[in-house]
């Protein structure tokens, strides 16, 4: 008869049996982990243990170097994320050979917009980091005029989303001074949020998307969890949706295992 799976449910028992987790077990609920704890989510995984979410999205959640690095195809194209010295060079060259001018950096681990910056060329960039002013790190794309702001919630069935808008500021975030406003749904926005979900194995997720008038579609942005400034959805029915999910796949996971 196989072992029956312990269920860890906050950080400070993941801790405390941390050296004891086997194969099977399973780590429920956003574990917030400091700057510089990622890998112990790398060893857990590699040591069967399960995570819900899971660690891919946890770890993308809380790094937007990690989640453009996994989630490229979605974002602007030339989004890159830059590791080093040398490779800020050589994608300066490809920048300018492509007289891509504007660019936007992004700082990693920053949220509600406070570490997006805009630059009026990667030159300005390359100074800045020469300089040792920038920290890496980060990551860089191409700026999309005229592009609008769309914020989806997807909670298993659940979906809303709602536009932002800043006329004052790039920053569409709400926190940057930003205004809400309730839409629909396509079903090719739909059907995006769901490719990029499965790919970063987010069972829920809160996502940014720029919509040009070309009708692309590019992800800015995905997160576990985000503010609920604008949505229809209370914090209490959020809540609840969340821990359903999350339950579900954790009686999902003990059935595979008995």
């Amino acid at each position: 008869m196989s072992k029956a799976s312990r269920i860890i449910r906050d950080k400070a028992t993941l801790l405390s049996q941390f050296d004891t987790l086997c194969r099977g077990d399973i780590v429920s609920g956003i574990i917030p982990l400091k700057y510089g704890e990622e890998h112990l989510l790398f060893d857990l995984t590699a040591r069967g243990i399960n995570f819900v979410p899971s660690a891919t999205s946890q770890l993308a959640s809380k790094s937007k170097a990690f989640q453009a690095a996994i989630l490229k195809p979605w974002m602007v194209p030339a989004t890159t994320v830059i590791y080093n010295y040398h490779q800020l060079l050589e994608i300066t060259n490809t920048y300018n050979l492509n007289n891509i001018e504007k660019v936007v950096l992004k700082q990693d681990k920053k949220n509600a917009g406070m570490g997006i910056l805009l630059y009026r060329s990667i030159e300005d960039i390359y100074t800045q980091a020469a300089n040792g002013i920038l920290s890496y790190p980060f990551v860089i794309q191409p700026f999309v005029e005229q592009s609008s702001d769309l914020r989806v919630i997807i909670l298993d069935a659940y979906t809303e989303a709602y536009s932002r808008y800043n006329p004052n500021n790039f920053r569409n975030n709400l926190h940057c001074g930003g205004s809400a406003k309730p839409c629909s749904i396509s079903e090719d926005v739909l059907h995006f949020c769901t490719e990029v979900m499965e790919r970063g194995d987010f069972p829920y997720a809160h996502l940014d998307l720029m919509l040009t008038p070309e009708k692309a579609i590019y992800l800015a942005e995905i997160n576990l969890r985000g503010g609920l400034r604008g949505a229809r959805i209370s914090n209490e029915e959020y809540n609840s949706r969340k821990t359903d999910i999350e339950n579900s796949l954790v009686n999902r996971l003990i059935k595979r295992t008995t």
